[in-house]
């Protein structure tokens, strides 16, 4: 296996590596901070709005978004993506913001979107001047989310949207939202829901912070009571919403799935058995936490490489198949193991919240461990995306139950 870069695509890291050492200061990396943070949501610093307008310039960031909505527009390479994300993290530089907005919703309107939707929406959202949430689950939908109840009625103009909304990320900080509402009550439930852009200040819109195990509160539910939304603000045709939903679900898998977060946190665990004493030596030294690691790193080093596979099927314009099925369901496991692994390093003092003057790494494992249990449910939770890769990946039958429904 060959993994070294053609001469042509050295060059190009030349470029991209001259071009970072020159945008991006040290200056600028003590002021940024970090939006990689699982969770984080938060407008960007003007140091990285510069950067990420330079970088646009030069091809290097929203290489697939047309330059009239705030992208490069650049031809798919994939080779090209890979040294970018290489260089971009080496030199710690801003990549493309992350979250339910420019991850999610951007990619949707793009392929589902009116002009008018992309005009508006795409290019603040890519930029960070627009936070958004995310209106899927509900009481009673949440794994079942085609039998969600929020429903919007005709009233002119404008839908009339009344219902609930729970675990909704950021509620509390976001000024739009991407809602499911049911329109079409009398439709089968997957064909009967309609896809929305709501104002988050718009009247009759009540939101709830949740306090989590975390101390923080980055979920809220949402009530919306006589909620009145514009009729152009429905993406796609009414009673498209589900499959509408399912494009923002893939964006979402695939953001969930990287490995550069798992990456990182990795190797902060290890700098964590290193300098945590466990019996009088530090935790690195014992055989168990060692082999743990190793089992750890093995499994990270195969998700790291089963990338490269789908970087040279992408490449050769093929599908990837149950290559490319797997990557939500293992990148989210694998995170709830290297939390489970730095708990039991830190011991009773993993029971330290996070900002505690006593917590190992300022508790950051401590959030990290508790986010895990987040992320096996964000996107599809495990047992839904061990159905979807059964069913679809390897073309087993359905579930007994599910076909009686």
């Amino acid at each position: 296996m060959d993994l070294s870069y053609s001469p042509e695509y050295e060059r190009f890291r030349a470029t991209v590596r001259s071009f970072l050492d020159r945008a991006w200061t040290d200056a600028d990396r003590e002021s940024a901070g970090d939006e990689q943070v699982i969770g984080a949501i938060r407008k960007p610093t003007a140091a990285e709005t510069r950067f990420r307008l330079a970088a646009i310039e030069e091809g290097y960031l929203y290489r697939d978004v047309p330059r009239a909505f705030g992208g490069s527009e650049q031809p798919f390479d994939p080779f090209k993506e890979a040294i970018l994300r290489e260089e971009f993290k080496r030199a710690k530089a801003p990549r493309e913001m992350i979250g339910q907005g420019a991850s999610m919703l951007a990619p949707t309107l793009l392929e589902h979107g009116t002009p008018a939707q992309k005009e508006q929406f795409v290019r603040a959202t890519l930029m960070g001047e627009i936070l958004w949430c995310q209106g899927y689950s509900e009481p009673g939908a949440g794994s079942d989310l085609a039998s969600l109840r929020t429903r919007g009625e005709l009233d002119g103009d404008h839908w009339v949207v009344n219902g609930q909304k729970i675990w909704t990320s950021n509620a509390n900080e976001a000024e739009w939202m991407f809602c499911l509402v049911r329109t079409e009550p009398d439709a089968a439930k997957h064909d009967g829901i309609s896809y929305l852009l709501i104002d988050m200040k718009t009247a009759g819109i009540d939101v709830r912070p949740l306090r989590q195990m975390t101390g923080d509160a980055d979920f809220s539910e949402v009530f919306l009571e006589n909620v009145r939304v514009p009729k152009d603000s429905m993406v796609g045709k009414r009673g498209e919403g589900w499959r509408i939903s399912r494009s923002t679900l893939k964006h979402e898998r695939a953001f969930i799935g990287g490995t550069d977060f798992v990456r990182r946190t990795f190797d902060g665990l290890v700098l964590l058995a290193q300098f945590t004493n466990l019996r009088g030596h530090p935790a690195i030294q014992e055989p168990v936490i060692r082999d743990r690691l190793v089992q750890l790193e093995s499994r990270l080093l195969a998700a790291e490489y089963n990338g490269y596979r789908l970087l040279s099927a992408q490449a050769r314009g093929r599908e990837t198949g149950l290559a490319g099925m797997v990557t939500k369901h293992n990148t989210s496991q694998l995170m709830y193991d290297l939390g489970l692994l730095a708990m039991d390093v830190m011991g009773d003092r993993g029971a330290l919240a996070n900002g505690e003057p006593s917590a190992p790494f300022a508790g950051m494992f401590v959030n990290a461990y508790m986010w895990a249990f987040g992320m096996l449910i964000g996107g599809g939770t495990a047992n839904i995306q061990r159905n979807v890769i059964s069913e679809r990946g390897l073309g087993l039958p359905r579930d007994g139950a599910a076909k009686r429904e």
